[in-house]
């Protein structure tokens, strides 16, 4: 049990701020699939995640239905938001959504800009994942001795 958790307000509100994820996926045959994704989130919604449709992620995504992630912050007061649930592979994202507001977003206009050019032929192949947040793990350590 955390010791300075996130009401919902607050890891709502912090899992939709910027922050590059972890995002973990089983894989039966090994330790658990772990990697960093660029996603969005709003509040009471599910996280969406763009990634290329034949990722080794996607396979197992598609396979065990499910899927964890874990934000946070690198400096401190140190807080996380972890989300697990239920994961699909919603098809094709919309380009200006899923893809040009998230580069833009984690990379700012310029360089947003530069790298939606120079991936072009990736976004083609893409696909919208969606985590459906069923169970919440946070702490906020800017609490502690508050």
């Amino acid at each position: 049990m955390a010791q300075y958790p996130m009401t919902r307000t607050e890891r709502e509100a912090f899992l939709a701020e910027t922050h590059v994820a972890m995002l973990a996926v089983a894989d039966d045959d090994r330790g658990p699939l772990v990697v960093p994704v660029w996603y969005w989130y709003r509040a009471g919604g599910d996280v969406h995640i763009v990634t290329g449709g034949e990722s080794r992620k996607v396979a197992l995504i598609r396979k065990a239905g499910r899927a964890s992630l874990c934000a946070q912050t690198e400096t401190p007061p140190y807080r996380y938001v972890g989300v697990e649930g239920r994961a699909t592979v919603a098809g094709r994202p919309e380009f200006e959504r899923d893809v040009r507001e998230v580069a833009l977003r984690y990379l700012g206009k310029q360089m947003g800009e530069m790298y939606l050019a120079a991936t072009t032929v990736q976004h083609e192949a893409a696909v919208l994942v969606r985590l459906t947040p069923e169970r919440w793990q946070s702490e906020d350590f800017s609490k502690f001795g508050a």
